[in-house]
């Protein structure tokens, strides 16, 4: 005769046993040491830029010894080790600009292409209508 073998209730909840911190409580820590970090960076920051003030103080420098004079470029070189003046390279002045693309289709509505790129809507709509593109030529 076979005998039912009835499983031991204990043992079901065997794999949700906790072995270990919870994950709420492993985040509760992350924050923890988060706030901790941001609360110390604050301080180093504020005690490099009293550093930062007092060298300038001291020395009586100016935003553009350091690079940062306002309506210069953005990325201005510090003056190289022993010179006054800062790096710098020569740019070469801008030519003339091109002209604009010339005019090739115009509909009686005075839109306008050039022909590059993508088709205007009204271009499309116009060759729907049963417009040709030689009909939508612009006259020169």
């Amino acid at each position: 005769m076979l005998r039912r073998i009835r499983p031991n209730p204990e043992s079901w909840h065997m794999a949700t046993k906790k072995s270990g911190p919870t994950l709420a409580a492993l985040n509760a820590q992350i924050a923890a040491l988060q706030a901790q970090a941001d609360a110390l960076r604050k301080k180093e920051v504020a005690e490099v830029v009293a550093k930062i003030k007092d060298a300038i103080s001291h020395y009586g420098l100016t935003a553009a010894d350091l690079g940062l004079a306002m309506g210069g470029r953005k990325n201005a070189k510090l003056p190289a080790a022993g010179g006054d003046k800062p790096a710098s390279k020569k740019r070469k002045k801008a030519g003339p600009k091109p002209s604009a693309r010339t005019v090739k289709f115009k509909d009686d509505n005075g839109n306008t292409w050039g022909g590059m790129g993508k088709r205007p809507a009204w271009f499309k709509a116009a060759l729907a209508s049963g417009k040709t593109p030689e009909e939508l030529l612009a006259k020169s």
